[in-house]
C-alpha cells in the first residue's frame, strides 16, 4: 500500500508561481510512474505532467513551458513548480502513483488563480 500526501497548493495571482508537493509513503516500489492531475469545476481531471524513476517526463500540451516536474529533495518526493499561472489553471491538483500492478491517488491540493 502506498499512500500519498499533496502539499503547497493555495492561492496565487495571475502571472504569479506555485510549487505543489507529492510525497509518497508505505511500500513504495523501486519502479514507479508519478503523475499530476487537475480537475477545475465542472471540468473532466486532465494530465499535467509525469515523471518516471527512469527520469521520462511527459508533459501536456498546455504545460510546456510553464511547468516543471521534478524530484523533490526528499526521496519519494516529487515537485511540480508552475510558472506564469493562470485564472484557467485553478483547479484541484491530485497526484497518482502507477507502478507495475497497482495504481494510487493522492486527496489532491487547490490551486486557485485569482487576483
Amino acid at each position: 500500500q502506498v499512500t500519498l500526501e499533496e502539499s503547497g497548493g493555495g492561492l496565487v495571482q495571475p502571472g504569479g508561481s506555485l510549487r505543489v508537493s507529492c510525497t509518497a509513503s508505505g511500500n513504495v516500489d523501486s519502479t514507479y510512474v508519478r503523475a499530476w492531475y487537475r480537475q477545475a469545476p465542472g471540468k473532466q481531471r486532465e494530465f499535467v505532467p509525469s515523471i518516471s524513476t527512469g527520469n521520462s517526463i511527459t508533459y501536456a500540451d498546455f504545460a510546456k513551458g510553464r511547468f516543471t516536474i521534478s524530484r523533490g529533495d526528499v526521496k519519494n518526493r516529487v515537485d511540480l513548480q508552475m510558472t506564469n499561472l493562470k485564472p484557467d489553471d485553478t483547479a484541484v491538483y491530485s497526484c497518482r502513483h502507477s507502478e507495475s500492478r497497482a495504481l494510487f491517488w493522492g486527496r489532491g491540493t487547490q490551486v486557485t488563480v485569482s487576483s
